[in-house]
């Protein structure tokens, strides 16, 4: 397939659906997210959040044609490990189904990496899902490396 030249930007409120609705397009998501119309008004105070916590920054990467393929959340954590490095955290990445493959996940994860470098983070971590395993061999291929054991507690 060809590869889709995109452009990222910072995500808007009229976005939400078309970010929920990717998070939701694969099986641990569709458990997760509620497709209802209209949205239920969590997402929307979750953006609010978002959008005012410098720290945090919720992108999409468009097409050509204006219409959003794909979305993450780069977060800036500041801390006293590593000689009070920050580190970047790339979280839920996510492509519209149509797209993939095409190149705008490698577009938008280089995005972060470079967002997270000029804001002076010392290291990049992302965290996937055990059963993810095509998310770990594209995460591979951009260089990352297994690293820690991730372990969650849902309330």
């Amino acid at each position: 397939m060809a590869a889709i030249s995109t452009s990222i930007r910072r995500a808007r409120r009229g976005d939400v659906d078309a970010i929920v609705r990717m998070l939701a397009d694969d099986p641990l998501g569709s458990g997760r997210e509620c497709l209802a119309d209209p949205l239920p008004a969590s997402y929307f105070g979750a953006f609010d959040a978002l959008d005012r916590d410098p720290n945090i920054q919720l992108v999409v990467a468009e097409d050509g044609e204006g219409a959003v393929v794909g979305c993450l959340q780069l977060c800036v954590l500041p801390g006293l490990s590593s000689q009070g490095a920050s580190r970047g955290l790339i979280e839920d990445v996510r492509v519209a189904a149509p797209c993939r493959s095409r190149g705008v996940g490698e577009q938008m994860v280089q995005w972060a990496i470079a967002q997270a470098r000029a804001r002076g983070c010392k290291l990049v971590e992302l965290i996937t899902h055990n059963s993810r395993v095509d998310a770990q061999r594209f995460y591979l291929r951009l260089g990352f490396a297994p690293s820690h054991v991730g372990m969650t507690l849902r309330f």
